[in-house]
């Protein structure tokens, strides 16, 4: 479960992002810290053993630092204000197949994937989806993935207009090569973070994706 005081302080840095505050509450911020660790270290704890490709990982390898990387925004505010865990299956890949777990009041979600991958494992991976849509197929109508995910993300923003270059546009999983991220994602209602069994629930919700972060790595192996 998500401690009270964490949503609090997020909730209390929105409305007072400037380092002053921050400093005269370090204390509450240190607490805040302490338990957004024991909360990482809960989901590795659940999902280790069910995904192999997690076993590198430390609570360390998950978590985000509070500031956020003002030089090259418009938006000058100093810190972040949402809580993410990012656990990322390959190992010496910053940018492959992961789990993400993002906690804001309101805009709280899970997600798994690959988020705008660099363009040499973007083309891997329309290569694997166009000789392989079958398996993409079996995975996105499979009943426990359907139970809990809408298939991947789709936007304006994530989706070509017209088919990637090199690729049939008459292709039968044309939809899909399109993409230029390929995610799933859930929301998660503000009630859900203080359920007692969050972890447990959550983690079992993250773990239906595992096959499709397998067919990801799996294209992303192929030289």
């Amino acid at each position: 479960m998500i401690s009270k005081h964490n949503l609090k302080f997020l909730e209390d840095l929105k409305a007072n992002n400037n380092r002053d505050w921050f400093l005269k509450n370090k204390k509450s911020y240190e607490e805040f810290k302490k338990d957004y660790h024991q909360l990482i270290h809960g989901f590795l704890e659940i999902l280790k053993p069910q995904d192999a490709n997690l076993e590198f990982l430390e609570v360390k390898n998950c978590a985000f630092r509070i500031n956020r990387d003002i030089r090259f925004s418009k938006n000058k505010l100093p810190y972040k204000t949402h809580l993410g865990i990012w656990m990322n299956t390959t190992q010496g890949n910053k940018n492959g197949p992961g789990y993400y777990i993002h906690i804001e009041k309101g805009s709280s979600f899970i997600a798994g994937g690959i988020y705008s991958p660099e363009a040499d494992d973007l083309k891997k991976i329309r290569k694997e989806i166009a000789f392989f849509y079958e398996d993409l197929y079996e995975i996105l109508k499979d009943e426990n993935f359907r139970k809990y995910f809408s298939g991947l993300d789709k936007n304006e923003t994530n989706t070509l207009k017209n088919g990637p270059k090199d690729f049939d546009k008459e292709h039968p999983a044309i939809e899909f090569l399109k993409l230029k991220s390929f995610v799933a994602v859930q929301k998660i209602a503000d009630t859900e973070l203080l359920n007692e069994n969050f972890i447990k629930i959550t983690a079992g919700k993250l773990i239906v994706l595992k096959p499709l972060l397998e067919f990801l790595n799996r294209g992303l192996s192929i030289d």
